[in-house]
């Protein structure tokens, strides 16, 4: 298996079981997050504690991902990172746009607030 899962009410946690974030491995992913879309799953944390290594290819598609989450009205957001990915992240100025959260605690916190933000704004 190349994910694993862990679904709660209100997010999914997807944790790779790769070691370099690449494009194949980021594609594995889009085809999972738009599977879970289908599914009517919308809030995504990545987990990418496993992550040693990336290339530019697999990180220039994480700005895909965000915006097909983002596009669905959902929330993404990046964890757990090894220092030298987000380095590389920081240096392609990916901070920039995506969500990128030192902690699981803190993913979860920014996926929740997403949450009540849309519904007091649907309220609206």
């Amino acid at each position: 298996m190349d994910f694993k899962f862990d679904t709660t009410k209100n997010y999914t946690i997807i944790l790779p079981e790769f070691h370099t974030l690449n494009e194949d491995m980021a594609e594995k992913l889009r085809t999972e997050l738009t599977n879970l879309q289908q599914k009517g799953v919308v809030n995504f944390i990545i987990d990418l504690n496993n992550i040693k290594n990336s290339e530019a290819s697999g990180r220039s598609l994480l700005l895909e991902l965000h915006a097909q989450v983002y596009n669905n009205e959902g929330s993404l957001v990046f964890t757990e990172l090894q220092d030298n990915v987000l380095q590389l992240m920081k240096k392609d100025q990916l901070h920039l746009s995506l969500n990128i959260a030192p902690t699981s605690i803190e993913a979860k916190d920014i996926i929740n607030m997403e949450v009540l933000e849309r519904d007091l704004l649907n309220e609206l």
